[in-house]
């Protein structure tokens, strides 16, 4: 009579360790999320409610001064526009220029090879040598301008980094140049699973061309193109790199970004409380912007 009880016993301290299996393997990377990711954030979010400015002292609770201060910031506001105009601008060029090279370089021609080497070294490049290069690219007597005013298209040359109308546009042409190459390979990746047989059915059917991958290409290559959309949206936000090595957020602010300004409020001025509340609103940004792309992606997958 008691064996049976026993065996059930057993077997439930079994399925028990079972499930307890995957826990034990997600522990210590968990842990490790734990100490350099989610108790930061923690910190972070109590410390955009204190007073904070030097490491020597004790946070003291201030409520939401520090909120009502962002909110009455012109800076900010305007370091939120330059990141906005940012996203509205990078972004539809790597969702659209990468799929572009990404069907040339799936075509089998002579030297393919060579061409796609040529578009992904940009992403292998550090940003701190592709800025710096940029630089000189940009300088007053670059070669940019140089070509310009050989072609007589801008005989006294464009300062590209020194003014506030073309700052943040030639920032903006660094980070596309750089991204190019990474969410090409991303589209490769998805084009090379499309079997041959369909764009072989189109052709029979009269579609050839750009009608063939309108027809075909687009569709089948969504969830990748979400996928890109959602990725370059996060990176244009939180641009950093680019503002930093080549124009420090100049000229008179027009090409500084949030990253950028939270960055200066925490190691230039030392206002770390402040600099956690510019990034506890750069987190709610980003958490809002990867829910509409969510939302957008599963609703097209539901029709």
């Amino acid at each position: 009579m008691l064996v049976y009880p026993t065996l059930q016993m057993l077997k439930d301290w079994i399925l028990n360790q079972r499930r307890l299996t995957p826990y034990l393997f997600l522990l210590p990377a968990l842990l490790l999320l734990s100490l350099t990711v989610f108790w930061p954030a923690l910190q972070a979010f109590y410390l955009s409610f204190t007073d904070y400015a030097s490491l020597q002292q004790s946070p003291r609770w201030i409520g939401l001064t520090n909120f009502r201060r962002l909110w009455a910031d012109p800076i900010f506001w305007q370091t939120l526009r330059n990141t906005l105009l940012y996203l509205a601008v990078v972004v539809p060029i790597l969702v659209a220029a990468p799929l572009g090279l990404a069907i040339l370089a799936n075509q089998k021609l002579r030297g393919m090879r060579w061409f796609r080497a040529a578009y992904y070294t940009p992403v292998i490049i550090s940003m701190v040598v592709a800025g710096i290069a940029w630089r000189w690219l940009y300088a007053e007597n670059g070669l940019l301008n140089q070509l310009l005013k050989y072609l007589r298209l801008a005989p006294e040359g464009i300062p590209w980094l020194t003014s506030p109308h073309w700052a943040i546009f030639s920032v903006m042409a660094v980070t596309v140049w750089k991204g190019l190459g990474y969410y090409m390979v991303i589209y490769l990746a998805g084009l090379q699973s499309i079997p041959a047989e369909l764009y072989e059915a189109a052709a029979l059917d009269g579609s050839d061309g750009l009608r063939q991958h309108w027809d075909i290409t687009v569709p089948l290559m969504r969830p990748y193109l979400i996928l890109v959309a959602i990725i370059s949206a996060i990176a244009a936000t939180k641009v950093f790199e680019e503002v930093y090595i080549m124009t420090q957020g100049g000229p008179r602010n027009s090409s500084k970004t949030v990253v950028y300004y939270l960055y200066e409020q925490a190691f230039q001025n030392l206002e770390i409380s402040y600099a956690c509340t510019i990034g506890l609103m750069l987190f709610l940004g980003i958490l809002g912007l990867s829910i509409i792309n969510l939302q957008i992606s599963q609703g097209r997958e539901i029709k």
